[in-house]
């Protein structure tokens, strides 16, 4: 028998959240806590577990830990016991753990490959089944969020390691859904795929470059990926991307790989260098914890408050109401500044309509009368300016020999009128020629619309 799962308010539920002391692990701790949930931590550094526990506790949440490496899955069996045991199990499990490596896949050791898998692709894992356990059995049942990457639909050189392990996390997490819904299980499993955000991420990942590395412009503040998952904790939500640039450049590699790839291996690795910053070596955290004092924001001078594209997914009614009311003001726009309003198109249709062409006059006769017109405006200006010649002849008359300016200003007038005169035939000569250009072109549009007018006859 199906059961749909029944997601609590977060001041009802308990969340547990794996690599919960740094990045947007740490955003999404803290914020689940002060919305009242109660909060369980699991990571790899008692110190900076303790440290956020207390915080959270004094400030009145509730809040407990348990030290553990996602790749190892007795203890993180252990830890969800825990869990279990505090808070009476939990609701929402939040796979957030992740590890990274900058440099070549060629370069890069298999046992260095393979702990980079073992912790974002077999944590994972481990977590996932841990939580469909327990949450099959739990009334009303609850949420998986796993946090992916942008980089498993559009994969960047220099972070290709990362890139397919965030490709088979989205690949375990459809699965994993569609087998859900076949056994009618009551849990809810979604994909957050973050773009650039404002982490130590750079710091943690085994840097193999020799260069000082950095991500890749827009970044976005760690709280923004954080609001996406607890959204997915109490919204039914299959996937959401934080980030629209990323997804705009994810639709370009989907259309065009043949171009995007070269353009990614000739641009990516430069778009990842920090040139104002000079290399360093750090203790990455590919095998051992690392300890950042619990600091969220601060590895970017420019960090975006908000992502248009989560936002709109996550209020999908808003967004459909705000788009609309603005197609209704744009219709509402283009017919009020129409002089003919609402028949704008009726008597646009009326023209191409062949049957009424005898009605109207030829094309031959419009631009006869419009080059008459072109003609006529030409004599006038050139008896215009014969006029202001005179005027300056009379002006001038004192400093200069009547008799050549006199010359000069006849001379003047009857270029001005022969160009008049040779433009107007010129037209007038050629105005068969357009006309039949014109009246081609004319009926052309016409069949193509009779056409277009019979299909929607026959679809009707």
């Amino acid at each position: 028998m199906s059961r749909r799962p029944k997601l609590k308010p977060l001041s009802k539920q308990a969340i547990v959240i794996t690599g919960a002391t740094s990045g947007i692990g740490l955003a999404t701790a803290r914020r689940a806590a002060k919305a009242g949930a109660c909060v369980f931590l699991i990571a790899r550094s008692e110190t900076d577990l303790k440290a956020l526990c207390e915080e959270i506790q004094a400030e009145g949440g509730r809040c407990a830990y348990a030290v553990a490496d996602v790749a190892d899955h007795d203890a993180l069996a252990e830890a969800a016991e825990n869990c279990s045991r505090l808070f009476g199990g939990f609701d929402t499990w939040v796979n957030n753990a992740g590890v990274s490596i900058y440099g070549p896949i060629r370069e890069t050791t298999l046992e260095d490959h393979k702990r980079l898998f073992d912790t974002n692709y077999w944590g994972v894992v481990n977590g996932s089944i841990i939580a469909v356990e327990h949450l099959r059995a739990r009334p009303g049942g609850g949420a998986i969020i796993n946090v992916g990457s942008t980089l498993s639909d559009a994969p960047f050189p220099v972070q290709g390691l990362y890139a397919a392990s965030k490709h088979a996390v989205k690949g375990f997490t459809n699965a994993l859904r569609i087998e859900m819904l076949r056994e009618g299980a009551p849990v809810k499993v979604s994909l957050v795929k973050p773009a650039a955000v404002d982490t130590p991420y750079p710091r943690h990942a085994r840097n193999l470059t020799g260069e000082a590395v950095r991500n890749p412009q827009p970044v976005y503040a760690g709280h923004v990926v954080a609001e996406a998952i607890l959204h997915c904790a109490t919204h039914s939500t299959r996937e959401i991307t934080v980030g629209g640039s990323a997804s705009v450049l994810a639709a370009f590699y989907a259309m065009f790989p043949g171009v995007a790839e070269p353009l990614l291996a000739r641009f990516g690795p430069s778009m990842m260098r920090d040139r104002r910053a000079d290399y360093q070596t750090y203790d990455d955290g590919l095998y051992d914890p690392t300890e950042d004092g619990l600091y969220e924001e601060v590895h970017y001078p420019m960090v975006r408050q908000s992502s248009l594209l989560a936002q709109a997914r996550m209020h999908p009614g808003i967004t459909g109401g705000g788009l609309a009311l603005i197609a209704l003001a744009g219709v509402a726009a283009v017919l009020l500044t129409q002089r003919s309003g609402p028949t704008r198109y009726e008597r646009l249709r009326a023209r191409v309509d062949p049957r009424n062409w005898r009605r109207q006059p030829s094309m031959g006769d419009r631009l006869g009368r419009w080059t008459d017109r072109v003609r006529d405006d030409a004599e006038d200006w050139s008896g215009r300016a014969a006029k202001d010649a005179r005027r300056w002849f009379d002006r001038a008359a004192d400093a200069f020999p009547a008799e050549e300016i006199e010359a000069g200003a006849r001379k003047t007038g009857r270029m001005a009128r022969d160009g008049a005169v040779r433009t107007g035939r010129f037209a007038k000569d050629h105005a068969r020629e357009g006309g039949a250009l014109l009246a081609l072109a004319t009926i052309a549009a016409a069949v193509g619309a009779a056409a277009l007018e019979h299909h929607r006859a026959q679809d009707r």
